[in-house]
């Protein structure tokens, strides 16, 4: 039997039907980000391992897919610590699930033979030639299966005799696996060099400086692409999603973050979605954390604390505290995460807890500008200071946005941020930008829950032709063309077949007229025009169809 067709986890095929939705989004983004000057840049779906690793922090790191490169590279893999030649690494390393369930079986068959301990490690020895079954067993070992088959283990042997038997075979696991694990820094580089975009703001830094000599600062630039993520796929959370990405590089100037959120506003607007605008700014977080006295571990503290929606407060502090945060610090921090009040009576108190980094008092004076600018403009989205907000990625420096759906339970559909010297790493020091990320698939679930997209879209076939025949073909053909002149989408049914057959197609495929012409509607040189949804039907010429069609 031929094996089912799939897909890999965390990733979706979409229909006709979810394609026109999400053609809407995009279309909708599109159309707001020119509507602000903003031009279209792709690049490409892969980059070089060097440009993406370490932008992302350490987290982020672990969620890049890296491309095996092509060709015989398993000789090129280094030696390992444990002095092991490849081929005996490659033995040892077989020793996957399958092997170590068969190596159990033989341990538990032994131990219930009561079987000398010598004999139960010779039996072992036929594994030593069992050879790696797939290359990519080797390449892409799962660390946590091994540790919990190492368990398995554990668990048959915690009651037997023969615990020297169970230290050696446990023990020559371990060490062989923490050998292999100390090189898998050098393997990857030797049989990966490029991996697929994580996120689309780090690709458009290396483009900046790529082409610094051929575009017109400040750069505006917006990109609607898929980015992959090595993440566990969940309600909402998937391996390839796309973003819809807006920046501008090579400007300080506040203007742009003000122009950001109306962007914001202006698509949100737009689709219908009421929302709710967070800002913060990483310098008054690393101000939090210079007065607590944990400045040196600001990364840890801002990636903490950005999970404090999701996960509460308790955890949060132990995820401080594991992190090396001091109790003291810890203790701090409480009554700076418990700020109330409005956005001003907030910017207020944190100019007290505040006043003695003058970083903190930066990111203050910043907020308190751009709030003021935001004041002026008269916006349909809420806007509002949260000092939980933190945004998990290293690169941002200022303004950090974050935005989430009313009513709604689900993460932000939109964020972003100021990053002040994203492009110095490629070479182009003090460069500065700022962008948000529109998230398409969030918006997507938030439109279709709540029933938010339009009935009818440019997309979808407005007019239906029904084919009786050659001699009716040869009649609606040059009328068929002229509709789509006018710019109507409008279509022919290809076969002559039964009228029910053609109907339920039209209906299935929601086109709101279908247009009738038969031997009568031929001699009288008229058209029949069926409203699909009311069930009216009126005989027009082929003028009076193309001006109904044009202004339905």
């Amino acid at each position: 039997m031929a094996q089912k067709p799939s897909i890999p986890k965390g990733t979706r095929d979409f229909s006709p039907d979810e394609m026109v939705k999400r053609n809407y989004i995009f279309d909708t983004v599109k159309e707001v980000f020119r509507l602000y000057g903003f031009q279209p840049i792709e690049t490409p779906a892969m980059e070089n391992l060097l440009t993406l690793e370490g932008k992302y922090g350490e987290e982020g790191d672990k969620l890049l897919f890296r491309i095996i490169e092509s060709g015989d590279y398993i000789n090129k893999i280094p030696s390992n610590p444990r002095g092991l030649s490849d081929a005996e690494l490659r033995e040892v390393l077989s020793f996957n699930d399958e092997v170590l369930d068969s190596v159990i079986s033989l341990i538990k068959e032994g131990v219930e033979k009561e079987m000398d301990p010598s004999i139960i490690v010779q039996s072992l020895n036929v594994f030593k030639d069992k050879r790696i079954s797939s290359l990519n067993t080797y390449l892409f070992y799962d660390r946590d299966n091994n540790l919990r088959s190492i368990e398995k283990l554990n668990s048959y042997f915690k009651n037997l005799n023969y615990r020297k038997l169970r230290a050696n075979i446990i023990r020559s696991i371990k060490q062989t696996r923490a050998g292999y694990l100390s090189q898998s820094n050098k393997l990857t580089k030797v049989i990966s060099e490029k991996g697929l975009r994580y996120d689309l703001t780090v690709p458009t830094a290396r483009y900046v400086v790529q082409y610094q000599n051929e575009i017109t600062f400040p750069f505006k630039r917006y990109q609607i692409q898929p980015v992959w993520r090595a993440d566990r796929p969940q309600k909402g959370r998937y391996r390839e999603f796309y973003q819809c990405d807006v920046d501008v590089i090579g400007s300080n100037s506040l203007l742009n973050e003000v122009e950001l959120v109306q962007i914001i506003d202006d698509v949100f607007t737009r689709l219908k979605i009421e929302t709710v605008v967070k800002i913060n700014n990483r310098k008054i977080l690393s101000g939090i954390a210079e007065v607590i006295g944990e400045n040196r571990r600001i990364t840890d503290i801002t990636v903490a604390i950005d999970k404090l929606d999701k996960i509460g407060l308790e955890k949060v502090n132990a995820e401080l505290s594991e992190k090396g945060v001091s109790a003291e610090a810890i203790e701090k921090l409480q009554p700076i995460l418990a700020l109330s009040g409005n956005s001003d009576e907030k910017i207020a108190q944190l100019e007290n807890v505040l006043a003695t980094s003058e970083t903190g008092i930066k990111g203050i004076a910043e907020i308190k500008k751009l709030f003021g600018y935001l004041n002026t403009i008269n916006l349909n989205t809420e806007i509002e200071l949260d000092l939980t907000l933190a945004r998990g990625l290293n690169y941002y420096t200022g303004a950090i946005f974050e935005v989430k759906a009313k009513d709604f339970e689900i993460g932000s559909i939109c964020g972003g941020g100021r990053y002040d010297d994203l492009t110095g790493i490629f070479g182009l020091p003090n460069v500065s930008g700022v962008g948000v990320s529109f998230g398409a698939e969030r918006i997507f679930d938030v439109l279709t829950q709540k029933n938010l997209f339009p009935k009818h879209s440019s997309e979808t076939t407005k007019a239906m032709f029904v084919n009786f025949g050659e001699k009716e073909e040869a009649y609606c053909l040059p009328v068929l063309a002229e509709i789509r002149k006018t710019g109507i989408n409008a279509e022919i049914f290809p076969d002559s077949t039964k009228m029910q057959k053609q109907m339920n197609y039209a209906n299935k495929k929601e086109i709101p007229f279908v247009i009738l012409a038969g031997e009568t509607e031929m001699l009288a040189q008229t058209f029949t025009l069926k409203n699909m949804e009311s069930g009216e039907q009126k005989s027009v010429s082929a003028e009076e169809l193309i001006k109904i069609l044009s202004q339905s």
